[in-house]
């Protein structure tokens, strides 16, 4: 058995989708499970800002103060080319309560989640790996595998995971946040087709004594999209998309050490080459470098399922959909797709809800993605629209921190409609 009590939901993969998806789902009532093959909270990871609509999930959850104990508030964002500021936004202007974004990174923020849910009574089950399932329209038959690290080798030493028991259950639903190589996803045999080109970006971390004042700059420079995000203590992130370099493909795998140690397969990605790319790609950025604490070559694809789920096993996150990470799309319109999954799944277990509501939460979020991924329509100029960001205006797309109304709101105010 997973616990005392069988669960209602089973949730796949605990990171900040699967912890939120959890915590919504207790919230009301609803028996659920989390577990994650992996033995800890990520160390490291990329998405790094709650837009403005997630912070009221947040206060919904009653944990907004704990956010902001962590985070760094950005008012404003800046636009640049090679040379100088093309535009400023003002996230200000957004009809939000809370109309800014909030930095805070990504295992800072799932411990508030985790400890939220703990709170509540649901402990993650870590090293519990997802092994088979086998889904109909009543449940869903899974094998649990509980894993243990088991170090091997004499001279040489190296860790494997071993599996110590398994465990089967029937689970009347399933949530699969397990990533973009979402086993439950592949499992359900729903395609995860590429829709555009892969990127690759640098990523360092570092202490400057640049004023970034509550603003984050995106920089467009040689056909490459850069963000710079400010960080609290002084510190702020550099991601510059790199064209000559390709990351591996286990570069999405999230590190689970809090502390880096050495640059790992990127040696080239030192301090004189983020002085090169500084110099080359935002000249006008001035800040020191100071204590470079993360340095990452990662891998981004872009891609979307045909389906957000079948039978009682439904997806959400990068199990089905990836895209630029500099507006941080991903992760906040996961949570924009949680609040309505948990929604659904209260109502058919608690109410006796119709199961179309599953469907409408597949016709609602596919056309989304299909938009903002650039496959169906885009923004559109004015005839006022300044030519450069005319010219640019599908990168914007997914550089701004914002989705639906709010990123209509902040196209707005450079020229662009959608």
């Amino acid at each position: 058995m997973l616990g005392k009590k069988k669960p209602e939901v089973l949730i796949v993969g605990a990171g900040p989708v699967g912890l939120l998806s959890a915590l919504e789902l207790t919230k009301n009532n609803v028996d659920v499970q989390i577990i994650d093959k992996e033995w800890q909270r990520a160390g490291h990871s990329y998405a790094l800002a709650l837009h403005a609509k997630s912070l009221k999930l947040f206060e919904h959850l009653g944990l907004l103060d704990k956010v902001f104990e962590h985070s760094y508030k950005v008012r404003t964002i800046g636009i640049y080319d090679e040379k100088e500021q093309k535009a400023r936004l003002k996230i200000s202007d957004l009809e939000d309560d809370y109309a800014f974004v909030t930095v805070i990174q990504q295992n800072l923020l799932e411990k508030v989640l985790e400890d939220a849910l703990l709170e509540r009574g649901v402990k993650v089950m870590w090293h519990h790996r997802l092994a088979h399932m086998d889904p109909s329209e009543k449940h869903t038959d899974v094998i649990i595998d509980k894993l243990m690290t088991d170090t091997l080798g004499y001279i040489i030493s190296r860790t494997e995971q071993v599996v110590t028991k398994s465990i089967r259950e029937e689970i009347p639903f399933i949530i699969g946040a397990d990533g973009h190589y979402s086993f439950v996803r592949r499992s359900l045999d729903i395609n995860f087709d590429s829709v555009g080109e892969t990127q690759h970006f640098a990523v360092f971390e570092f202490k400057t004594d640049a004023d970034l004042d509550h603003e984050m700059s995106i920089a467009l420079a040689d056909g490459t999209a850069n963000a710079l995000w400010p960080l609290r203590d002084g510190y702020c992130r550099w991601s510059f998309q790199i064209l000559d370099t390709e990351a591996s493909l286990e570069s999405r795998i999230k590190e689970r050490y809090e502390v880096q140690i050495g640059v790992g397969d990127n040696p080239e990605l030192t301090q004189n080459y983020l002085e090169k790319l500084l110099n080359k790609r935002v000249p006008w950025f001035k800040g020191s470098i100071e204590n470079i604490r993360w340095r990452h070559m990662v891998r981004f694809e872009r891609r979307l399922a045909d389906s957000y789920g079948k039978f009682n096993c439904w997806l959400t996150g990068d199990a089905t959909h990836m895209t630029s990470p500099v507006g941080i799309q991903g992760m906040n319109g996961a949570f924009l797709e949680t609040q309505q999954l948990t929604t659904a799944l209260t109502k058919i277990l608690k109410e006796n809800g119709a199961r179309q509501l599953l469907n409408d939460y597949d016709s609602k979020w596919l056309p989304e993605w299909r938009f903002l991924l650039g496959i169906d329509g885009g923004p559109k100029a004015k005839s006022s629209t300044d030519p450069w960001i005319a010219e640019h205006r599908k990168t914007l797309l997914s550089c701004l921190p914002a989705l639906g109304e709010d990123l209509a709101v902040l196209m707005n105010q450079i020229g662009l409609k959608i």
